[in-house]
């Protein structure tokens, strides 16, 4: 790199600017240090000292409307992005405030003391925030890049990561869905040599991480991240790249951290002449000199940034130390977006299910997976912002026919084929929700869901409540569960007791064709992640559903049947083995009560409370594990919110505890039948 025609290209003012923010961030990062040793910061905190011209380089070249994405060593990026984007001393003053009161936990930080240090996010200035998994903003970044493409803003996205993070599935499975689909994303390595206390040349092939473009055809190269310049250089001509819609870019960046991974890293696996041979390649004290060798700028004037910037640091200091906690009362806030439907929208629903029951005008017959796929047709005409993505939705249909048609009518830029690849494009899905559209992420089988899990619960669930409410994220999760085809133990569970066991993401299990079009139209327009499990039996099942636009709120149960004997609490296809059943024992002179929860997550307990009060005897039916399911969780309220109106113990009714078998017999054996169904409800009476 010739340093001299990169400073020729910068004015003075620009080239002491990137001084004054490496200042910045390290005497931030020693003033976090000591605040550790303090106890004044509580939790961990992994500091960016060293690598300070990296994030400074890098976000010396962005424009306003760019973004980023960070990791557990996030400071730096935060800072700089922020400084960037601060129009005067006074905003970036406030920005020093924000961020170390975030560490500190208190109320006037970023994200109100919800994410601290790992987690750190500048939303609003085009910083879509830092993870604790290492890895897990790559897919991130990616569906965030996905957005400035569909949307045509010339908007790029740069995502930081450390040299760990190129060994995660997340690394590859991003780095392929952006090359296929030529996405405006630069991946930024900060190779620091170190994992946590591994050396890379002990946890990678001996390649620069740089090399694995080639694996996808990308674009990389490999650049000194000790020296702001050349980085600021690598950069540009990165983002040019991305921004001229050439595609993405991987540009590796070897740097050094001053610190260990932690405060409480004793080091040992690093000799002092290593970090006594990489001091000396120190960023700041390095470009201070480069300046005035090169007339750009005096001692003195350098001692001013110097001291200037450890002021600016002392000061945040004090107004984080002096700021209030977050109330205790106050723990709930963020984790959902606010609901959406008004009363008048429940009570609505209330009359249209009577009229679906009985069918006639205003209504029409249709198959369960056409109730899916007109919901899904009628949001994508109503929002341009709605689009699909998934393994074989497009010309095939999905595996059960349920986008058949859509692609033909939206093409491939809204009905998009994916890769199989599971936490890749639920990232994807996800950062995109949190950069405004609404995907809605086919996942095949439930099965199948677990290889999202780290993208969807730790990233799309918690996100919202860990940046302060400052974002939502409002992706569907299309999947189907359940047995009832002989296709054995990973394709026919039901895995929905997972999904509900995170906060921030609803879990909807519809049972008929009117529940699955005004859910599905309903989780479509929510602002939070949905988790809608269909049940493969259930794509070709009939029944009535409205002519009029509508949606069915969430957390509003549905009384399939009313009864006055038991109350059989279920969901998806169970509940038709329920009303079987009702049926049956009806003959016998036995009234049974069916609920249909249709949303587990949010439970509506007062629809349940109204029935059991009546009752007096419960059964809980699923047909998933017994082992803490869902069923389970439900027991556990009514006892403690119910258990003066029981007559008797409440029972559950569920498949076996063995993996769903394929042979036809045993799976017929394995979950609830009308028989069994009605010999639990003879017992509780």
């Amino acid at each position: 790199m010739d340093q001299e025609k990169t400073l020729e290209s910068m004015s003075r003012e620009g080239a002491l600017e990137l001084l004054k923010q490496m200042w910045a961030i390290r005497f931030f990062e020693n003033q976090v240090y000591d605040l550790l040793g303090q106890n004044k910061i509580k939790g961990a905190s992994h500091l960016y000292a060293g690598e300070e011209a990296v994030a400074v380089g890098a976000m010396s070249v962005l424009q306003d409307h760019d973004l980023i994405t960070s990791t557990h060593r996030g400071h730096g990026h935060c800072y700089a992005r922020g400084a960037i984007a601060a129009k005067t001393e006074e905003e970036l003053q406030t920005h020093y405030n924000k961020m170390l009161a975030e560490l500190c936990g208190r109320i006037t930080g970023y994200s109100a003391g919800r994410g601290g240090s790992m987690h750190i996010a500048d939303v609003e200035k085009g910083n879509l925030g830092a993870t604790g998994i290492v890895g897990g903003n790559i897919p991130v970044a990616t569906g965030a890049a996905l957005v400035q493409k569909k949307k045509k803003t010339g908007g790029v996205v740069l995502c930081f990561f450390g040299d760990g993070a190129s060994n995660t599935g997340n690394f590859h499975e991003s780095l392929n869905i952006a090359a296929l689909w030529d996405l405006p994303v630069v991946y930024i390595v900060e190779n620091n040599l170190y994992g946590m206390s591994v050396p890379i040349e002990k946890s990678a092939a001996k390649l620069d991480v740089a090399d694995r473009g080639c694996a996808y055809g990308i674009e990389h190269a490999v650049v000194n991240g000790m020296d702001v310049l050349a980085v600021r250089e690598a950069v540009t001509k990165a983002v040019e790249h991305a921004r001229a819609g050439k595609g993405p870019y991987l540009l590796e960046a070897k740097t050094y951290r001053w610190y260990g991974h932690s405060r409480s890293d004793p080091r040992a696996y690093r000799t002092k002449e290593e970090e006594a041979a990489w001091k000396l390649r120190d960023p700041i004290p390095n470009f201070a000199a480069l300046l005035i060798s090169k007339g750009m700028a005096t001692q003195a004037e350098i001692d001013a940034i110097e001291e200037k910037a450890e002021v600016a640091i002392d000061e945040a200091t004090d107004f984080a130390l002096n700021s209030p906690m977050p109330a205790a009362e106050d723990l709930m806030d963020f984790v959902y977006a606010p609901f959406k439907w008004s009363q008048a929208d429940i009570d609505r629903e209330v009359e249209l299910r009577e009229l679906v029951r009985k069918g006639g005008p205003g209504t029409h017959e249709i198959e369960y997976r056409q109730a899916l796929q007109e919901a899904m047709r009628e949001e994508m005409l109503r929002d341009e912002n709605v689009f699909l993505m998934g393994e074989d939705i497009g010309l095939y249909g999905g595996a059960y026919g349920a986008t058949r048609t859509l692609f033909n009518e939206f093409g491939g830029d809204r009905v998009m084929d994916t890769p199989i690849s599971e936490a890749g494009i639920a990232g994807v899905s996800v950062g995109a929700a949190m950069s405004g559209m609404r995907p809605m992420l086919e996942i095949m089988y439930v099965d199948f869901t677990p290889l999202a899990m780290d993208q969807l619960a730790n990233q799309g669930a918690k996100n919202r409540f860990m940046f302060g409410g400052k974002t939502t994220v409002p992706v569907v999760v299309r999947t189907e569960g359940g047995a009832g085809r002989s296709i054995a133990a990973h394709h026919s569970q039901s895995l929905e007791a997972l999904w509900t066991h995170f906060p921030g993401i609803n879990v909807v299990m519809p049972s008929t064709p009117y529940d699955a079009k005004g859910l599905l139209k309903a989780a479509i327009r929510e602002d939070n992640p949905v988790m809608f499990i269909e049940h493969k039996m259930l794509y070709g099942t009939k029944g009535n559903v409205p002519d009029e636009d509508y949606i069915i709120p969430f957390g509003v149960a549905d009384v399939k049947r009313v009864g006055t004997d038991v109350t059989l609490i279920t969901y998806s296809r169970m509940v038709l083995r329920a009303l079987e059943a009702a049926e049956k024992l009806a003959e016998e002179g036995v009234s049974v009560e069916v609920i249909d929860l249709r949303t587990l997550k949010p439970l509506d307990m007062a629809t349940i409370a109204e029935s059991v009060k009546k009752t007096g005897r419960v059964i809980g039916l699923t047909e998933s594990y017994p082992t803490n399911s869902f069923i389970s969780e439900v027991a556990a309220r009514i006892y403690e919110e119910l258990f003066d109106w029981l007559d008797a113990p409440v029972a559950r009714l569920s498949a076996a505890d063995v993996p769903v078998p394929m042979s036809e017999t045993l799976e017929d054996a394995d979950i609830p039948n009308v028989g069994r169904i009605v010999d639990a409800v003879r017992n509780i009476l």
